[in-house]
């Protein structure tokens, strides 16, 4: 007997079809019924009139139903309190992190908090594709800390209010380009009314939340020829040639210091950031509440150096 035939019964029952049933539970409809047939033959009676349209259930299939229901909500009750059991007593650490933070912040910091305190498995979510279903994760639990780029005249950031908070580092978004031969920006901002060809974060990452505050920024004529919610991706397009992005000081320092991309204006376009780290107002482990301390006081003496 498997699991799993319990749950193909239920969504049958639910569908009233195998066809529908097949697909909510992502099988082929020949497999599905396979493993209908293999659960009727471990019972020895049949669940289903397969000559009714929508298909119904044998007096068999109804009594069924029910101890079907409680065995695959049981278990599955089961399996949650046992993983959320585990999880307490280990020291797994659970971050979510913009994607640009895991490349170039996190690695070092970690090393760092590392030298410091004896740290478990970590392990970073699933890379969400919008800032909004970032900070969801710690919505739901999903995460026990948030490392994320912040500004206050962002919407999102300020409904993190509740939430504890480490203040880690500053960062600065700077409009970059390629250089033309003598060394200049290929596409100046500031000079001139001309549009600038420009690399866009779209409207759900946090860049495009937080240049949408700036009022310098947006004064520009700026003209959206391209769109990449990731500032690696936009870092590529830029060093091709195609036009002007704010992106991350940190992801910067190798083409900056070689010539290879060029500021495309002076430090008063360059939008400044901080580097948060959001915690769960609860933390579910010892662990996790130790990592926590621990960051805080390695804050307190770098702050102090």
């Amino acid at each position: 007997m498997e699991l799993k035939w319990f749950e193909d019964f239920l969504s049958v029952t639910r569908c009233y079809s195998f066809t529908r049933a097949a697909d909510e539970r992502h099988v082929t409809q020949s497999a599905l019924s396979r493993r209908i047939r293999q659960l009727e033959e471990w019972l020895g009676v049949p669940l289903f009139d397969r000559k009714t349209y929508p298909i119904t259930l044998t007096p068999e299939g109804q009594a069924f139903l029910i101890t079907a229901s409680e065995t695959v909500f049981s278990l599955g009750h089961l399996r949650s309190d046992l993983h959320q059991r585990y999880e307490k007593r280990t020291s797994v650490l659970r971050f979510a992190m913009l994607n640009t933070l895991s490349l170039t912040f996190f690695p070092d910091w970690i090393e760092k908090i590392k030298q410091q305190q004896q740290l478990g498995y970590i392990r970073l979510c699933n890379q969400k594709p919008t800032f909004v279903e970032h900070i969801a994760q710690l919505y739901s639990d999903e995460t026990d800390f948030l490392l994320t780029y912040a500004h206050d005249s962002v919407t999102l950031i300020q409904q993190l209010t509740r939430y504890p908070m480490l203040l880690l580092g500053k960062e600065r978004a700077i409009a970059v380009c390629r250089p033309d031969s003598e060394g200049k920006p290929l596409y100046p901002i500031g000079i001139s009314r001309d549009p600038i060809p420009f690399l866009s974060y779209g409207q759900h990452s946090f860049f495009a939340h937080a240049m949408a505050h700036s009022e310098c920024i947006k004064a520009l004529p700026l003209e959206a020829i391209y769109e990449n919610g990731m500032s690696v991706n936009l870092k590529a397009m830029v060093l091709a040639g195609s036009g002007v992005a704010w992106l991350p000081e940190s992801l910067l320092n190798k083409e900056l210091e070689s010539g290879t991309l060029v500021r495309a204006g002076d430090s008063r376009w360059d939008m400044p950031l901080d580097i948060r780290l959001y915690r769960q107002p609860i933390l579910r482990a010892e662990p996790a509440e130790a990592f926590w301390q621990r960051a805080a006081e390695s804050k307190q003496r770098i702050s102090a150096i």
